[in-house]
């Protein structure tokens, strides 16, 4: 690798994008790393925890030879962010480090061979392929990832189910206790397919994607999902188990329930939450004819309540919820309105939005 020469900016961009997978403590040193190749004049980072593997172009940079070297991501990040904006660098492989000068700056860092470097197998044969755009995407990310596991024993939760079934694409996350679902209508009909994406791999597609019309093409593959956009690919590992029926989990034909104004809701509980009890966040719902109480306590007898007009008549009710799954849910949906619907005081709150069947959210009660 001979000296070459590139802007900082140009290369931070890459990099900042793949190392959000490189974990802090690896088994394998390697893993720490990210590989800088070159091939046909084309430069990539790429980094992988052998879950998920990102891979990103250095854009606008032409390189004449071919080489791969493998430097650790933490180190070249941290140095390309010391550096000012649109500072010139340069980087030559020498024995078994990489130079790295800047201006008066010198920076000699070691490298591990990049045929060590471990590469995700590609799947097999594609059993799927969705293009969209990827604001579409990040939408529907926001609208479930949150209520996904975490560290749950049950492996399966810690994850973000996608099913593509006809001409619908479905998300679902849950905890076991709450769950959100969300759905798009797709322009190609397809055989049902359904994948558990990695918690992590979830959370690194929510960083990524733009809030632009650009497509994201989402490639299902034996065990894989690869998703490609703005010149980025991610391909991750599916999670092996089966998904709880979450068709079964949702409500139907609840008679209870009343609309209101989401970001008044919002700012009741929020303030409400200031004297929850910290440990189990419960928070109470009374309604009765034309009012909702929002009432939480804490263990040292002190108490908040917020009352609220609402365009309720059904009977009235006293229920228990976590406030920061009702918090959670009423952050991520960007509407106006929104529709609470309810069984009996054992039952869970269904939450959907008014005219609009793309959405659902449930939430078990709880004893306070």
């Amino acid at each position: 690798m001979k000296n070459i020469q590139l802007d900082r900016d140009v290369l931070l961009r890459p990099l900042q994008a793949v190392t959000g997978v490189v974990e802090r403590r690896q088994t394998l040193p390697i893993l720490s790393n990210v590989l800088i190749e070159s091939k046909a004049g084309v430069m990539t980072l790429l980094a992988t925890d052998l879950e998920i593997q990102v891979a990103a172009p250095v854009e606008g940079q032409t390189i004449e030879e071919d080489f791969a070297v493998t430097v650790s991501a933490k180190k070249l990040l941290d140095i390309l962010r010391a550096l000012p904006e649109g500072t010139q660098i340069g980087l030559e492989q020498k024995d078994s480090k990489i130079q790295l000068k800047a201006g008066r700056s010198r920076f000699s860092v070691q490298t591990l061979p990049a045929a060590d470097f471990p590469r995700l197998a590609e799947g097999a044969q594609a059993t799927a392929e969705v293009a969209m755009p990827q604001k579409e995407l990040r939408r529907l990310l926001s609208l479930t990832q949150y209520a996904m596991a975490q560290q749950d024993i049950r492996y399966y939760l810690n994850g973000l189910l996608l099913v593509v079934d006809k001409k619908e694409l479905t998300l679902v996350a849950t905890d076991g206790h709450r769950l959100a679902l969300t759905t798009r209508e797709l322009l190609d009909s397809y055989v049902r397919n359904e994948v558990i994406l990695p918690r992590k791999a979830v959370l690194e597609l929510a960083r990524l994607l733009q809030d632009t019309d650009d497509t994201v093409l989402v490639t299902l593959l034996a065990n894989q999902v690869k998703f490609e956009f703005g010149g980025l690919q991610l391909i991750t590992k599916v999670v092996d188990g089966k998904f709880p029926d979450y068709a079964r989990v949702v409500p139907v034909n609840y008679a209870k329930h009343f609309e209101t104004d989401r970001v008044r809701l919002q700012q009741a509980l929020q303030r409400a939450a200031i004297l929850s009890n910290e440990k189990f966040r419960g928070v109470r719902w009374v309604l009765t004819a034309g009012s909702l109480r929002i009432i939480c306590t804490n263990t040292e007898q002190e108490e908040a309540e917020e009352e609220m007009e609402i365009p309720y008549t059904a009977d009235a009710l006293d229920v228990g919820f976590n406030i920061t799954y009702l918090q959670d849910v009423l952050n991520s949906v960007e509407v106006e309105t929104v529709d609470c619907a309810f069984g009996d005081a054992n039952s869970s709150m269904l939450v959907t939005l008014p005219g609009r069947s793309d959405f659902k959210y449930v939430v078990m009660p709880m004893r306070i």
